[in-house]
C-alpha cells in the first residue's frame, strides 16, 4: 500500500472511530488522522499478540485500523481525564 492509501485508510479509521464512541473530541482532520494512524499500528501489533506472527511496527487494514484507533481514543479520553476547555 502507498503512502497516500495508508493515509486514506489512517483518516477513514480515525472517522469511524470518532463516530462509533461519540463525545466532545475538540480535533480536526488532522488529528482524525493521527489517530487512525496511530490506531492502525495498535490494531496491528494486537492482531499479532492474538493470532500469533512476528510482532513487529506494521500497519493492518481497516478493521484492526478502527480498533486500535477506539482502543487509541478511549485512551486519550482517559489521560485527558476531566480537563475541560471554557468557551
Amino acid at each position: 500500500m502507498g503512502l497516500i492509501g495508508f493515509l486514506v485508510v489512517g483518516l477513514v479509521a480515525g472517522f469511524i472511530a470518532r463516530f462509533l464512541v461519540p463525545g466532545p473530541d475538540p480535533m480536526g482532520w488532522l488529528g482524525t488522522l493521527v489517530l487512525g494512524l496511530i490506531g492502525s499500528f495498535v490494531g496491528g501489533t494486537l492482531a499479532a499478540l492474538i493470532f500469533g506472527g512476528t510482532l513487529e511496527m506494521s500497519a493492518s487494514g481497516l478493521i484492526g485500523s478502527v480498533v486500535g484507533a477506539i482502543i487509541v481514543l478511549l485512551i486519550w479520553r482517559a489521560m485527558r481525564g476531566g480537563r475541560r476547555v471554557a468557551a
